[in-house]
This record gives C-alpha cells, sequence and structure tokens, in this order.
C-alpha cells in the first residue's frame, strides 16, 4: 500500500522542521513547541482587550469604568483558547500524476507528502485535522494522521471515479482554517468560486502550487507531440522553443491571478516545485499560518 511509504516520508519531513505552533487567527506572538492556544472572542476568565460599544451589545458587557475615561461606551472582552481546526486537501485528479524526471515525485506523491507532514506538524501542536469533503469531524493525534493517510489510500487507489481537480464546496464553521494543494491550472473563474465561497464564511485559506520543472520551463526543443492526462487529446507542436516565452508569460499571468484571486481574502499563496526539497513549502507554509498579521478575530 502506497500511503504508509508516504506517511513514513511524511514523518520524517516533519522531523526535519521545529514545530511550529499553528494560531487559529493568528494572534501568537511566539511560536512555542508544545504550548498553543487560539485567541479569539469568547467565554473565558482571561481578559483580551477593549473595543467600542456596537449596536446589539448587551449592557451587562459595558465596562463602566474604562468607559467613564472618554466619551464612549466601551465593551470588556475575554479570550478563548481552543484546538484550532483545519481541514486539508489535495488535488487528486489524473494530471497531478505526471512527473517529467526520472526518480522524481509526481505532483500528486509531492503533494501528499506535504499534507502529511503538515498534518503531523499539526497534530503535534494539538490541532485537529481532517480531509476537506470527507464529513469526517476534525480529530488530532498520531491516529488522526494515519486516518488521513488511509483516506488518501482510499480516494486515490480504490475509487472508481475520477477526482476533481478543484476542492469540494462544502459547509464549514468560521475561523476555521483550509489548506489547498493543487497544480492550480484550472481556469481562474472556477478557483475563484471556490475562494469566495470559503472566504465569504470566515474561513481562512492556504493555496499550494505544485508544479513539475518542466511545466514551468518548457524545456523541449523541436518537434514534440503532447499529450494530456485528462482526455484533452494530444497536440503537436513542430518548435517547441517558438511558443516558449509565450508559454511563460500565460503561467505568469496564472501565478499572478492566484495572488490576485486570494489577496482580498487575506488569504496565502505558497509555491513549489517537485524537483526542490518540500521543507521549504512547508516551513513557509507555517509561518505564513502563525503570521499575527493575519490576525482574524471574530
Amino acid at each position: 500500500m502506497a500511503a504508509p511509504s508516504t506517511l513514513n516520508r511524511s514523518l520524517e519531513l516533519a522531523g526535519t522542521l521545529p514545530a511550529l505552533m499553528v494560531a487559529a487567527d493568528r494572534v501568537a506572538a511566539t511560536v512555542i513547541q508544545g504550548v498553543h492556544g487560539r485567541r479569539r472572542v469568547g467565554q473565558g476568565d482571561a481578559f483580551w482587550q477593549y473595543r467600542p460599544y456596537r449596536d446589539g451589545d448587551s449592557a451587562s458587557q459595558i465596562d463602566w469604568r474604562q468607559s467613564a475615561r472618554s466619551r464612549h461606551l466601551f465593551v470588556r472582552e475575554t479570550e478563548w483558547e481552543a484546538a484550532a481546526s483545519v481541514w486539508l486537501w489535495r488535488d487528486a485528479s489524473p494530471s497531478m500524476q505526471y512527473a517529467s524526471l526520472r526518480n522524481s515525485d509526481t505532483k500528486a506523491t509531492r503533494g501528499e507528502l506535504i499534507m502529511l507532514a503538515l498534518a503531523n506538524l499539526l497534530t503535534d501542536a494539538s490541532e485537529r485535522i481532517a480531509v476537506l469533503g470527507t464529513g469526517a469531524r476534525p480529530t488530532t493525534g498520531r491516529i488522526a494522521v494515519r486516518r488521513m493517510a488511509e483516506t488518501l489510500y482510499d480516494e486515490t487507489r480504490l475509487s472508481t471515479r475520477t477526482p476533481p481537480s478543484l476542492p469540494p464546496l462544502v459547509p464549514l464553521p468560521a475561523h476555521g482554517t483550509i489548506v489547498l494543494i493543487s497544480d492550480w491550472l484550472d481556469p481562474l473563474d472556477k478557483i475563484e468560486a471556490v475562494i469566495r465561497y470559503y472566504a465569504s464564511v470566515g474561513v481562512r485559506g492556504h493555496l499550494v502550487q505544485i508544479l513539475d520543472p518542466a511545466e514551468e520551463e518548457l524545456p523541449f526543443d523541436g518537434h514534440v507531440k503532447f499529450e494530456g492526462l485528462e482526455a484533452e487529446g494530444q497536440h503537436t507542436i513542430r518548435r517547441v522553443e517558438t511558443v516558449r516565452t509565450a508559454y511563460s508569460a500565460r503561467l505568469a499571468a496564472q501565478k499572478e491571478g492566484l495572488q490576485r484571486l486570494t489577496r482580498p481574502a487575506a488569504w496565502t499563496v505558497h509555491l513549489h516545485r517537485t524537483d526542490r526539497p518540500p521543507q521549504t513549502v512547508l516551513l513557509s507554509l507555517y509561518l505564513a499560518m502563525a503570521d499575527l498579521r493575519r490576525m482574524n478575530v471574530g
């Protein structure tokens, strides 16, 4: 079974990085191994902040002592600490099975590796994880990672249906986090629909784009026949070098489009090539998930 092998590799990868804590609303000023909480408005005893009174607030929430110091009413908020829930998804469509270099990972294999390594680090920080679209409740612990590996195996090796190239649109609670791993070469309007759906309910997101080096560089010369992996048919280019510049511009526009679509929602985009170490993108992703500048309190 392929999943255990990928799981073992993910454990090795996770072990090469510090156990960075992931705060769901990005308020942790420092990353401390073994200690984690997410801060947002809720039931609790610890004072968090004062904020201006808003219509709909109960009078019992008003801090009269603080309000007496100014001409405005202020509400005293406490903080709620709870483990974050993170839903992860990776593109398992046929196009992800591409690898241009011998003995190198396909995009699908690298996506599973990053996803499971991420799951390991999250559960080490007591976060709850689940595979997006399965309906399973987020859980934590090493058993959660193993179950995730088994889910990936079942979806790609046992399923009789062709996996979609875009993530499912399912209800998620506000303040949740999703990590979506794909080559993100679908039309931008379809990708935008996914981002808008989740961002509209307060879900924070991170996109990881995985590309093969040949997809970025188009290193071929002369007469080349290209064949799609998803029934796109064949296409022959007599002199590939003559289209390389236009191809690079098209790919750059796709990457810029991802940045443009995610920016209003304060989501992040992380680029990765399968010929480069996965540690780099994994660390970049964790730093983004712990970034104070992306704090979003309820």
